[in-house]
C-alpha cells in the first residue's frame, strides 16, 4: 500500500523550486492582484460637460454600465448637453460599446462585453381590402 502512494506522490510531484518556501506551496501576494469579477451598474448625474469626464473614466475600466441621468443639463443647457452626448458616443465607439436612451431623461453606456436590448418597431399594420371591393380597371 505504501508503494501505491508514494507511485501516486511521484506523478503528481510539483516541479521543485530554489528558494526558501515549502515544497508544494506557492506564495501570492494579495494585495498587488486586484481582481474585478463583479459588473458595476453606476447612476451618474450629468449637470455639466466636466461630469463626462468621471463617466468615461469608469467607462474605460471596462467593468462599469452607465446610467446616466441628463434632466439637470437638458434643461440647463441644450448646447452642452449635444457636446455631452457626443463625447459619450465617440469614446463608446472606441471602447466598441453601446449607447442608447432610456425614456428621455437618462442615457445607457455599456462596455464591448454588454449589449442593449432595443425593442424592433412594429411596422404599421397594413389593412387589406377584401377583393370584392378592389375595383378592376
Amino acid at each position: 500500500m505504501k508503494e501505491f502512494f508514494s507511485k501516486i506522490m511521484k506523478k503528481v510531484k510539483a516541479p521543485e523550486h530554489s528558494g526558501d518556501h515549502e515544497e508544494g506551496y506557492v506564495e501570492l501576494d494579495s494585495e498587488s492582484q486586484e481582481f474585478k469579477s463583479k459588473i458595476i451598474v453606476r447612476p451618474f448625474v450629468l449637470k455639466d460637460f466636466d461630469d463626462v469626464k468621471e463617466i468615461l473614466d469608469s467607462l474605460r475600466e471596462g467593468y462599469t454600465i452607465a446610467l446616466v441621468n441628463i434632466k439637470p443639463l437638458k434643461d440647463k443647457d441644450l448646447v452642452e448637453l449635444k457636446r455631452s452626448i457626443n463625447k459619450l458616443k465617440k469614446t463608446t465607439d472606441a471602447i466598441e460599446g453601446e449607447i442608447a436612451g432610456f425614456g428621455e431623461d437618462y442615457i445607457v453606456v455599456t462596455p464591448s462585453f454588454a449589449q442593449i436590448y432595443r425593442a424592433k418597431e412594429s411596422a404599421p399594420e397594413v389593412k387589406k381590402m377584401p377583393r370584392d371591393e378592389m375595383e378592376l380597371e
